[in-house]
């Protein structure tokens, strides 16, 4: 077993949900060594927070440390693509966050939405990835991509159910659907590369598709993507000031809904539906239609705990749920979130894919599809037909 090294460039929200995952992993010798982000007062709570021995604002300087043989990568996703290659380049493994990339734009260039062609956008980031796969295959490196639905513990249900029975899946429903980002830049397509589809909509499609790939495998067969139809929108333009009101999307020139249907080399299909204007809180499930079984993945809520409140007295630090605005009333209260929304389970399997030197469940082919997908959906709501994806 090789102890495992690692270096965290990042020291955003998603670098505390990795802190969290490591703190949940026992049995296998590893070490958080250095967290990296310019902000160093920001990367200086991380490294308290989680017991990382150095902060440092050079990642060039922590790509050096010839200790360090993994690179976890949380920082926007802009900068995912080339921080990889650079890592890999460096002779270390990287862990990745979703999505693995998107269309920026030029430094400067404001509302590509409304002015890039949807075909440029999916020829850039197919030539991004491209090269990002030539890079890993040159150096043999494992490259381990942290999508939490991966992981989820009903999908991974639904998956040894799937193996088990060697069923043919023939249709699957996924949804993340919420009332919108907080984030300031969510609606700028040069700071998120889309809308709810990309940033919400990749996880529920990145879990069918592994899914898809769970069957294939137990089946002996080769299932690949054929083709992408989607329909998206800005469903909010509709809306007064007034109206809008307890919907926080605030889309300028990205979509607040997708629904991106996939087609499969063997025919068979899956819908993935993301929406900015839900309210009630964050609704994440994959429903999955088999040949002999029906199997429904209830991520989030779900109904482990219902609770009841007539005030919020006491309440200010305990979490209840994920974009609720009040904990009034009913509500269902999330419970054990980080293992059943899958964030335990992937880094033990990335820590472990290093360790012992294999491929982790979710890796680079997941996070290509995905974004393969994605784009290509763009390209089919822009101009109105199927796309077939080579």
């Amino acid at each position: 077993m090789k102890p495992v090294i690692i270096g965290t460039a990042g020291a955003g929200y998603a670098a505390r949900l990795h802190g969290n995952g490591y703190k949940a992993v026992t049995g296998i010798p590893f070490r958080l060594k250095t967290i990296c982000d310019l902000n160093t007062e920001l990367a200086e709570g991380v490294r308290r927070d989680f017991g990382y021995e150095s902060v440092t604002s050079d990642y060039d300087s922590m790509l050096a440390d010839p200790e360090i043989n993994v690179i976890d990568i949380v920082t926007p996703p802009f900068l995912h693509v080339p921080m990889a290659v650079k890592a890999l380049r460096a002779g270390k493994n990287v862990i990745c966050e979703k999505p693995l990339t998107g269309y920026f734009g030029r430094k400067g260039e404001e509302d590509i939405g409304h002015t890039t062609p949807r075909s440029a956008m999916y020829e850039s980031v197919m030539a991004a990835m491209n090269e990002l796969r030539d890079v890993l295959r040159e150096t043999g490196k494992r490259f381990m991509y942290a999508e939490n639905f991966v992981y989820a513990t009903p999908v991974q249900k639904a998956a040894e159910i799937i193996r088990a029975k060697r069923s043919k899946i023939l249709f699957m429903k996924g949804e993340e659907s919420l009332k919108g980002s907080s984030s300031p830049v969510a609606g700028k397509w040069n700071r998120t590369g889309g809308g709810t589809l990309i940033r919400t909509g990749t996880h529920p499609l990145s879990g069918m598709l592994w899914l898809k790939h769970q069957e294939a495998k137990a089946r002996g067969e080769d299932i690949g993507i054929a083709s992408v139809v989607a329909d998206t929108g800005t469903t909010t333009a509709s809306l007064t000031d007034y109206e809008h009101r307890h919907i926080s999307a605030r889309p300028e020139d990205v979509e607040d809904y997708a629904a991106v249907t996939v087609t499969f080399t063997d025919g068979t299909k899956c819908l993935t539906i993301a929406s900015d204007t839900v309210l009630g809180g964050t609704k994440n499930y994959i429903e999955v239609y088999a040949n002999d079984t029906a199997l429904t993945c209830n991520i989030t809520p779900t109904d482990i705990l219902s609770t009841y409140f007539l005030d919020e007295d006491g309440l200010d630090d305990v979490y209840i749920a994920e974009m609720l605005p009040s904990k009034l009333g009913w509500n269902k209260a999330f419970v054990s979130d980080e293992v059943i929304r899958g964030y335990s389970g992937e880094l033990r399997d990335f820590l472990e894919a290093v360790a012992y030197d294999r491929e982790a469940e979710s890796g680079f082919d997941i996070a290509y599809e995905t974004v393969q997908v994605i784009y290509a959906a763009y390209v089919s709501a822009s101009e109105g037909r199927r796309v077939d994806v080579k």
